[in-house]
């Protein structure tokens, strides 16, 4: 099938920069959200984002321009159910996203994909609660999602290959590059990545190291680019905790168990940068870590 319209549900941190790439692909836009002021935020965003690409010559003014003009907003979750493709971007809470779902259905177009970016949540559990779990997948991108080339495409028990091809077709054309994964909590990527990062929170639980010579260690021993705990607060704790949650639960093996000080970083409510405070604080000029 052709895909020209995608409605995107949720205009934060990853939501707007799906919608960036998409309008950049060619692809008219509808982000939707719940609060006009974060449909302008985005807005702003996605404006100096693209304007960043320009002024290094990754795209033209009038790529920009066009690109720009293709990304409508509305408050209406319904109004996204007119699209070809829609790509669930909510918060990471499997209640919150069944509720969309479950109101978008009565207003679908009858060859509407439903997607969902979750990193973690079963993809074939989220399709119960739509009237098409045929045409459901995990569509993950990673965050930032103008930078980075990756995307999970997620197929659920129900998935029929039309839908994983009509994907398919969509991450090739957004220049990026799809990897298959299976309907296990967590996936490829975070089913790695987060089991790191609980482990290095471990690490300074415990007292083996800081803050600083954690991070240090794993990027100057390992190569990181980013420290594990540097890279949980970019991230966001409480995510960093709800797929370990989900991992745990999922899985049943004492080895995802999330690392106690997490949980009080979250209880706190330093969730990282986005609060101004996790393993580190960023409410001067340059981060000091937080213990």
């Amino acid at each position: 099938m052709e895909i020209a319209k995608v409605g995107i549900v949720g205009a934060g941190q990853m939501g707007n920069g799906i919608a960036h790439v998409f309008a950049l692909a060619g692809y008219d836009v509808l982000l939707n959200d719940i609060s006009e002021d974060s449909l302008k935020k985005a807005l702003a965003l996605i404006d100096r984002n693209m304007e960043r690409q320009v002024t290094r010559e990754k795209i033209t003014a009038e790529e920009k321009a066009a690109a720009f003009g293709r990304i409508k907003t509305t408050l209406v979750l319904t109004d996204i159910a007119k699209t070809d493709l829609v790509i669930e971007a909510a918060t990471e809470r499997e209640t919150v996203k069944a509720a969309i779902f479950e109101d978008l259905v009565p207003h679908l177009l009858p060859h509407t994909i439903l997607t969902s970016n979750t990193s973690s949540i079963s993809i074939t559990r989220l399709a119960t609660r739509t009237d098409r779990p045929e045409k459901f997948m995990g569509f993950h991108f990673m965050n930032p999602v103008p930078i980075m080339q990756l995307v999970e495409l997620i197929r659920g028990i129900a998935t029929d290959e039309p839908t994983y091809n009509a994907c398919l077709e969509v991450v090739e054309r957004l220049g990026k590059t799809a990897a298959r994964a299976e309907d296990f909590p967590a996936f490829i990527v975070n089913r790695i990545l987060m089991p790191m990062i609980n482990e290095a929170v471990y690490v300074l639980y415990e007292g083996v190291g800081s803050v600083r010579s954690i991070d240090e260690s794993l990027k100057l021993g390992a190569n990181h680019p980013m420290g594990p705990l540097e890279l949980a607060d970019f991230i966001g704790l409480d995510t960093c905790l709800a797929i370990m949650n989900v991992l745990h639960d999922g899985l049943a093996d004492t080895k995802y168990r999330p690392c106690p000080l997490l949980t009080k970083y979250v209880e706190a409510g330093w969730l990282g940068r986005k609060t101004g405070r996790g393993f580190y604080d960023y409410r001067g000029e340059v981060p000091v870590p937080t213990r």
